[in-house]
Order: structure tokens, then C-alpha cells, then sequence
């Protein structure tokens, strides 16, 4: 029960503290008084804020983010009802609400700020800061808009709630066992305040959390084709259709790779929250102080197989889904690619304000914030190519790739064979060529500066049932900034002369070479047979965290030729700036609300409106690149909500919620600038006159309650979506990209009718001959992914909820507790899709037992099959039908990718060895489940695995 989350549950175990103690008392049969703490507690401190909110909303109190097996906010997160999570390197990083991903983040009610629209990632704020967590289903006019499926609010604690002084600290040791990595996870926190008489009373809360792992995660993909991309389909089965597609063409998987990343992740935090209040107690004043620097970042390797004529052998079959199994791909050409990517992000989030009570009925609050996250990340890639090395003799001054036979045989569930005829084919350097160094730096600055104010008016004309009366205002100016900057040799192997004969550098030639081998790969999901793309020599991926000393090697290496680098990397960064890559998004936003609270006997009511204006300005360099224009756009929006709660009885409640929502595109949806991948090929695209997602949403829930913290609850939801923003793949043409566009791999390079024109419709030759004609005319293009306003679409489905501590058994049986939840959800988008991200089936299950000073949790969670991308490169030809190129684009399911069911087995454990210090453990994704993405035919094309992580550790409070 111990990760960076358990260390951080004391702390936060220990600001609620007081509150837990009031809370969480219960008579026995004898009437005597027990004091319930830990796991229990914290379970029924979520049943009671739940209860008492006059909103439809979930929250995880402190204890349960710390003593869940759960790695941060997201993961714990995943045990609330209808939110479902997905993971990067195993670990949560993306949160949907009710299939929803456009949620708000929000830190004590006001914005957080990371890398983009969504707010701070998971990864960058600590739980350990954290006393409660909410998720608000059904927003009121008083809340901040920008959720479409909901709002999930991050709460710290307030020096002045504290009973007594506290001091909390917890140390843990956390073990990755893919990357064979111990980690250290270390929380502390203080917390007091003081009596100053007259002066008032003053308390401080002070935390700072510190972490630094290693994780790995090993990927294998290939990209699916209908055997037409090759004139002769599949050679030797070219009067044998396909049985088990409508169009009688098999699905091929081409273009294997095989990807093993190492990333690290190191985070130094700190809170700081500051707060006077008067001897008068008619209001209070604060100062919130929040910081993060994370550093690191990934280190991978791409080998990859591509080309290749798919043969039939005697042992070639068909699958269930048309996909062509225990073939040959004559003549593919290896690949390997070396890449590092790291981060160095500082963000803060600074806020002052306070509230103050002018009369008994009249309160008036609020805040100046200011929030800024700025991260810096360094790309470099250093690849190779395939060479013959007795035709380079021969003739150095053609290409002379290197081509060999490879057995391919495919797995739904398991890393596939992707067996070479030739032995060695990745570990012999003799045959491995210099052919690229890429560096790039892309700066992201992201902040925002926001001013509420609000005025609360207690029983206006002496109503006692009209509670209160609310409003207020609210400015915010927003400003996103990103650039690119980069140098690039491509070609190296084929292009490179030296006293004006060819020339070629060998991977011998080069510094900091090494030879891997992964013969633990997919150790826990396995491998089909032999794989050859898991041992491989190449430069090593370390080598890239020093940019400068890369580059001083290729520079040697270049020195006296026709590709010799001059200067410093600075200065050639400089030179190579990528001005098609520069955005500048500006957005000021004014709201006003009303909002009216009613309180009858057995009815509570909220009921008002917000009144939103967006002005959204972006900024981009024109296609030529000598001059910045400008475009954007101005939207008004109305956002009416209505919350009712009616007592069935003293323990059932009826709610009722209903509102229209809004949430702006995120900011790369907003910017006109092309972002590229290394060879051109493929590209994103935003649009400035995107309109935001809107809904009107209904919401209608029975809860009851019994017992002590125990709960039963049933929730309708329909959400009926006006404006989808639309997904679509065009060909498009950009002078630059197509100049300078890696053209290797013909059948990967989209073509359009003429010199300067985009297509809509993406066409590939089905032959070199045909690709070498179009590229003669000018015609090939970049695969570009771009949003347009959509249409209408809609998400409805019900959510079970149940929770109960079996404390009327006898003895230790009296510890068992559960805590459970079911989400269905059904979804329809334009085109007849799924929405993405939208599992049909969500359920989660903690079973618990905690008595005297021990406790144990297991805790499950499961989400079906759901729909990843609308469009995914590695399946963009590939839909429901299984179409020939030419008319393939006539397929709504084209390209749309699927994510296998996912599911996680978490275990934890305590042991309270005195009052003051508790042992833990946990293990995270214990059974090693793998992650699959499958096209629409259910064809799989990408199999991930990630660590199990084990973790031991110690928490103490004074």
C-alpha cells in the first residue's frame, strides 16, 4: 500500500485528521465508542461528502489516495463512479468522465496550467498535496466552465482548519520490474497555527514531495494493408480471396516494429498555503504558493522491418478476421532507429485572496491567480539503413539497400515471429549505414492570469428557505506559445561525398555503439516465436541526454565533405528554426453568473445561469514563412444548470441535474501550423475557427444510505452533444515538406492531382513506377490530420454504485468491507461511430479488510473495447469493409483504431506498528496485463507492456 500516493496519504490522513476522528465514530451494540481511521474512514468520509453535496459528485478523501495501490490522482480516480483512465508507462495519465476526456482540472476552484488545455498532468502534482478530490457531474453557475464530462477538483488543505500542530513524513522504495529499477518517493508536510489574540489567528501548511523512477514499456506494431497495395496481392494466392472479408481482399501487416522505451521521471514539489484570519472571525485571508520541476525523459529504440512482397507459403492461413498468417514478406528492408525525447517542465500556481463577512447576511470573495508552465523538450534521433556492403563496393554510387526475406507469423495477444532469413540481420554493423541525425528543441510556454470576484447574500427579504443568493464575475487572460527549432541531415548513406567520390559511414565509424538484447520482451504477455527485431546493434539511446556531444561527433565524422557541419548546434539550431511550427494562442474570457440556493423541508434547489464570452486570437507564420498573420474567433455562451435533491425518506435521496456545458479545443486544435513527423510524410494540423464542444446534459440519481458509511445509488445520464469537433485525414501539399520528404518507402506517401493543390481523399500508388511518375509531377503530399467543426452526437448510459463495511460480523470478520461500481455507456458520433474513448462497460472493485493495525486492500478495475482514434496511421487503410484503394475512402470506419478491454489487479497493505509509524506495501498492475489496439476488423496492430510496480515503505506522524 505504498507508492508516492500512500507516502502522501499520512499527510494528507493527518490534515483531515480531526475531521475523520468527528466523522467516523460509531456506537456498538454496546454503545461504546469507536474511532474509525484508515481505509473505512476515508470510504465514509467520501459516502458523507457525497450526501450532503446538493450536486452529483464522487470524491476520494486523503487516506484513500494514500493507501489505494495507486500511483497518482488518476489511478485513484479510476475507483469513482463513471470515470474510467487510461495509462502511459502503466501509470495513469488520461481521465475520462462518462467516456468524456474534455473534463476541467481545477486546483482549490481555480485553473491549473500544464502543456495544454486539460490543466496540470497527473504525473506533475503530487497526491500527497492533496486532502480530497472531487468529481462534479452536475456543475452549478457559480463553477468555472470549460467540462463537458465533468469537473475534477484538486483540494489542498487550509492551515487554519488544523486542530493541532502536524507533521508527517514518508519514505518509500519503489521497484519497476521491467526496468529492473529502485526508486525513491519521499512526502513531508507541517502544518500549525496560532493564536495571536488580538492580531488574530495565522497558520502555514507546508509540503514538499520529491520522486525519481525509471519505467519501461515495450511496444510491437505493424501496419495493416488490404492486399491490393501491391498490384499482384498476395503472391501465390491470387485466385484465393480473402473468406473472411466483404471485399475478398486479405489484411496484411507490414512495416514491424519493435519499440522498447526506458523513461525516467524526477519531480521536486512544493506547497506552500498561508492564512490570517481576524480576532472578529468575519473572514479570513490567504496566500497559496505551488511549484513543480519534473526532468527526464524517454530513451527508445525503433526497429523496424518494412517492404517486403507478402508470399504464401504452404503454411499461409487465413484468420477469423481476413488477416493472412505465417507468411513471408520477400525483399524487406531493417531499419533501426535510435531516439531520445526529454522534458525539463517549471510550472506555478500562485494565488492570493480571501473573503470577508460585511455583515451576518453578506459575504463578498476574491482571488487574483496566476498559473505558468513552461517545459523545454529536446528530440534527437541518430538512424540507420540497411547497405549492402559487396554492391556499395561495387558501385558506391547507387543506394544498394540491403533487402532479406522475413517469416511473419501474428498473434491477437502476444509479440508476433518476425523471423529473417538472415542471421544477424540487426546486430551485424558490416551492413549498417549512417543515414540520419535529427535534433530538435520545442519550447511550450502556457500561462494564465484570472480575477474573480463574488458576492454571497444569505436569506435575501428574510426568506428562510431562500438560502442564498450568489454572484459574481470572472476575467481570465490565457496565452499558449510553442515553437521549433531543429538541424537535420538526411540521407547521410546515399548522399554523402568525400573528395568528390561517394562515400559512406558505417555504424563501426560511429562513438557510443552498443548491442542490445531483449530477450525479456513482452516477458509477462510472451512472445509468438522468434522475434529478430529484439537484438540489435545500434547507437546507443543514453548517449543522446548530452545533444552537444552527438553533435560533435557527427561533426567529425562529417568534417572535409560534402555535408560538413559548421558552427556550433546553437548556431545551426538556429539557422533551421521551423517557423512553420510557431503558434502563438491568445484567449481572454469574461463570465457572469447568478445563482439561486433553496432550501424547503424535504427539497434543496440550485438553479441560475453563466454567461461566457471567448475571444480566441491565433497567431502563425503564413505558408511562404516570411510574415506571422493572425485568425481567430469570438463565441457567447449561455450556461443555464438546475440541481434538485428531494428526501424520499430521512435516507434516500432523489436528485435531478440538468445544464448545458461548454468546453474550448484543445490548443493544438487551434493552431494552423503543420507539425511533422522526422521524413514529412505525416503531419498535424489545427484550425483558429474551431468552435468549442457544447452539450445539455440530464442527469437523474437515487441514493440511500445506511448504516454508517454505507450506500447503495443509481444514476441515469444523458448528455445530448451539439458540436463534435470532426477528425479527418487529407492529403495536403506544403512546398517545403514535399521538397524535402523522405520518399523511401513509396507506399506510405499520399498523392494529390496536381503541383499545388490538397486532396481530399487519400490515394497511394500501387507501384514504384506509378509513385516515380507522380513524384516527377510534383504530386506527392503529406498525410495530415486536421479537426472541422462536427455535428451533433450523444452519450447516455446508467451508473451503479455500492459500498458497505461488514462490521455486524464477529471478530476480525468485522474488518471486511467493499466498495463497487458498474457505467454503462452508449455513444454515437456523425458517421455512426463511437465516440472515442467511450468503454460500453466500466466496472471497479475494491474488497477490503482492515482490523486492529492491519489492513489489506485489492482492488480491480475493467473497461471493455473502445474506440482510441477516429484515425490511425498504422490503420488509416483498413475499415469495416476492407476496401480496394480506390474506393476506400468511401469507408466512415476508415482508419479508426480500438483498444482491447483493459483491466488491473492492485494490491496493498499496512501494519500500524505504534501510533506514530505504519509500514506499507502495494503492488500495481499485478497480473502484468498487456494493452492492445486492433483495427475495426479486430485485427490486432499494437501490443504494449508496461512495469509491475512493487513498492515498501514507512510513514510517520507527529
Amino acid at each position: 500500500m505504498t507508492n508516492k500516493y500512500t507516502i502522501g496519504a499520512f499527510a494528507l490522513s493527518a490534515f483531515t485528521l480531526a475531521f475523520n476522528q468527528a466523522v467516523y465514530a460509531q456506537e456498538d451494540a454496546a454503545l461504546e465508542e469507536v474511532v474509525v481511521t484508515g481505509i473505512r474512514a476515508s470510504l465514509e468520509a467520501a459516502v458523507d461528502a457525497k450526501r450532503n453535496d446538493g450536486r452529483i459528485v464522487d470524491s476520494v478523501v486523503a487516506e484513500d489516495i494514500g493507501k489505494l495501490p495507486d500511483n497518482n490522482v488518476a489511478e485513484a480516480l479510476q475507483r469513482v463512479t463513471g470515470v474510467s483512465i487510461n495509462r502511459d508507462f502503466g501509470v495513469g495519465s488520461e481521465v475520462s468522465i462518462r467516456g468524456l476526456p474534455q473534463n476541467r482540472v481545477e486546483i482549490n476552484g481555480r485553473s491549473s496550467v500544464g502543456d495544454g488545455r486539460s490543466g496540470v498532468s497527473f504525473d506533475d502534482f503530487p497526491a500527497s498535496f492533496l486532502q480530497a478530490v472531487e468529481v462534479v457531474k452536475s456543475p452549478t453557475p457559480e463553477m468555472i466552465e470549460g467540462a463537458l464530462g465533468g469537473t475534477i477538483s484538486l483540494k489542498t488543505a487550509r492551515p487554519l482548519d488544523l486542530k493541532e500542530r502536524v507533521i508527517a513524513v514518508s519514505l518509500d522504495a519503489e521497484y519497476a520490474d521491467k526496468a529492473d529499477n529502485w526508486a525513491p518517493i519521499f512526502s513531508g508536510s507541517f502544518g500549525n497555527n496560532w493564536d495571536f489574540g488580538d492580531a488574530g489567528s495565522f497558520g502555514v501548511m507546508a509540503s514538499v514531495a520529491y520522486q525519481d523512477r525509471w519505467l519501461r514499456q515495450d511496444t510491437a506494431s505493424a501496419s495493416l494493408f488490404p492486399s491490393d497495395k501491391w498490384s499482384a496481392g498476395v503472391i501465390g494466392l491470387e485466385d484465393t480471396p480473402a473468406q473472411n472479408t466483404p471485399s475478398g481482399l486479405y489484411i496484411v501487416p507490414d512495416e514491424h516494429k519493435f519499440e522498447p522505451f526506458t523513461e525516467q521521471r524526477e519531480r521536486t514539489a512544493f506547497n506552500v498555503s498561508m492564512q490570517w484570519a481576524p480576532a472578529s472571525e468575519q473572514g479570513s485571508f490567504y496566500i497559496d504558493l505551488n511549484s513543480t520541476e519534473r526532468d527526464g525523459g524517454q530513451e527508445a529504440y525503433s526497429i523496424l522491418s518494412v517492404i517486403g512482397a507478402p508470399t504464401a507459403t504452404a503454411n499461409t492461413t487465413e484468420d477469423a478476421n481476413g488477416q493472412l498468417n505465417n507468411y513471408v514478406l520477400a525483399g524487406s528492408l531493417p531499419i533501426p532507429k535510435t531516439w531520445s525525447q526529454f522534458r525539463f517542465t517549471e510550472s506555478f500556481s500562485n494565488a492570493i485572496g480571501g473573503e470577508w463577512n460585511f455583515t451576518d447576511s453578506l459575504k463578498v470573495s476574491g482571488e487574483y491567480a496566476v498559473a505558468e508552465s513552461d517545459t523545454m523538450t529536446l528530440a534527437s534521433e541518430m538512424n540507420l539503413r540497411a547497405v549492402d556492403p559487396v554492391a556499395e563496393a561495387a558501385n558506391p554510387a547507387d543506394a544498394n539497400q540491403w533487402y532479406t526475406d522475413v517469416t511473419i507469423i501474428n498473434s491477437q495477444d502476444q509479440m508476433p515471429t518476425v523471423d529473417y532469413l538472415a542471421d544477424g540481420t540487426y546486430t551485424d554493423a558490416s551492413h549498417l549505414a549512417f543515414r540520419e541525425y535529427r535534433h530538435r528543441e520545442l519550447p511550450v510556454q502556457n500561462k494564465e492570469s484570472a480575477m474573480r470576484l463574488d458576492v454571497e447574500y444569505s436569506e435575501p427579504f428574510g426568506l428562510e428557505w431562500f438560502s442564498a443568493l450568489k454572484t459574481g464575475v470572472r476575467f481570465t487572460d490565457r496565452e499558449y506559445e510553442k515553437g521549433e527549432s531543429q538541424i537535420q541531415i538526411k540521407d547521410i548513406y546515399k548522399n554523402l561525398t568525400r573528395d568528390g567520390n561517394p562515400d559512406i559511414i558505417w555504424l563501426n565509424d560511429l562513438d557510443n555503439v552498443k548491442t542490445f538484447d531483449f530477450d525479456d520482451a513482452f516477458e509477462h504477455a510472451g512472445v509468438q516465436g522468434v522475434n529478430d527485431l529484439t537484438s540489435f546493434t545500434v547507437y546507443d539511446a543514453a548517449a543522446l541526454r548530452n545533444p552537444g556531444q552527438t553533435y560533435e561527433m557527427v561533426q567529425n565524422l562529417l568534417a572535409g565533405t560534402n555535408l560538413a557541419l559548421t558552427g556550433t548546434l546553437r548556431e545551426n539550431l538556429d539557422n533551421g528554426e521551423l517557423k512553420g511550427s510557431y503558434s502563438l494562442i491568445e484567449e481572454d474570457t469574461s463570465a457572469f453568473y447568478v445563482q439561486g440556493n433553496f432550501d424547503f423541508d424535504h427539497a434543496r434547489i440550485i438553479v441560475g445561469g453563466r454567461y461566457v464570452k471567448s475571444e480566441i486570437t491565433s497567431t502563425a507564420y503564413n505558408q511562404e514563412g516570411d510574415a506571422l498573420v493572425t485568425d481567430g474567433n469570438t463565441y457567447s455562451d449561455f450556461l443555464p444548470s438546475l440541481n434538485v435533491t428531494v428526501d424520499l425518506t430521512e435516507d434516500t435521496l432523489l436528485r435531478f441535474g440538468g445544464a448545458k456545458v461548454m468546453s474550448r479545443p484543445n490548443f493544438g486544435e487551434l493552431s494552423p501550423t503543420f507539425v511533422f513527423n522526422s521524413d514529412k510524410v505525416t503531419a498535424t494540423r489545427g484550425n483558429p475557427q474551431l468552435d468549442p464542444y457544447r452539450a445539455t446534459q440530464f442527469d437523474m440519481a437515487v441514493e440511500h444510505y445506511f448504516g454508517t458509511g454505507n450506500m447503495v445509488s443509481a444514476t441515469v445520464f444523458y448528455k445530448d452533444v451539439a458540436s463534435f469537433l470532426s477528425e479527418t485525414i487529407y492529403c495536403a501539399y506544403d512546398a517545403d515538406a514535399v521538397a524535402t520528404q523522405n520518399t523511401t518507402i513509396f507506399d506510405n506517401i499520399c498523392l494529390r492531382d496536381d503541383a499545388t493543390s490538397d486532396k481530399q481523399q487519400l490515394v497511394f500508388a500501387d507501384s514504384q513506377a506509378v509513385f516515380d511518375a507522380a513524384l516527377a509531377q510534383g504530386r506527392n503530399g503529406v498525410r495530415t490530420t486536421t479537426n472541422t467543426n462536427g455535428e451533433s452526437g450523444y452519450v447516455r448510459g446508467y451508473e451503479l454504485g455500492y459500498q458497505q463495511a461488514f462490521d455486524f460480523l464477529p471478530g476480525i470478520w468485522s474488518g471486511l468491507g467493499v466498495n463497487a461500481n458498474y457505467t454503462y455507456a452508449d455513444s454515437e458520433q456523425p458517421g455512426g461511430t463511437p465516440l472515442e474513448d467511450i468503454s460500453e462497460n466500466t466496472y471497479n472493485t475494491q474488497v477490503y479488510w482492515e482490523y486492529e493495525d492491519f489492513a489489506v486492500r485489492l482492488a480491480y478495475t475493467y473497461r471493455d473495447k473502445f474506440l482510441d482514434g477516429i484515425v490511425h496511421k498504422r490503420v488509416e487503410r483498413v475499415g469495416a469493409q476492407v476496401l480496394p484503394s480506390a474506393t476506400r475512402s468511401t469507408d466512415p470506419t476508415l482508419g479508426n483504431d480500438y483498444r482491447d478491454g483493459l483491466s488491473q489487479l492492485d494490491l496493498s497493505a499496512s501494519w500500524d506498528v505504534t501510533d506514530s509509524i505504519t509500514l506499507v506495501a502495494n503492488v500495481s498492475n499485478l497480473t502484468g496485463e498487456p494493452t492492445i489496439n486492433q483495427a475495426v476488423t479486430g485485427t490486432t496492430f499494437q501490443l504494449q507492456e508496461s512495469d509491475r510496480r512493487f513498492s515498501f515503505g514507512v510513514r510517520a506522524k507527529f
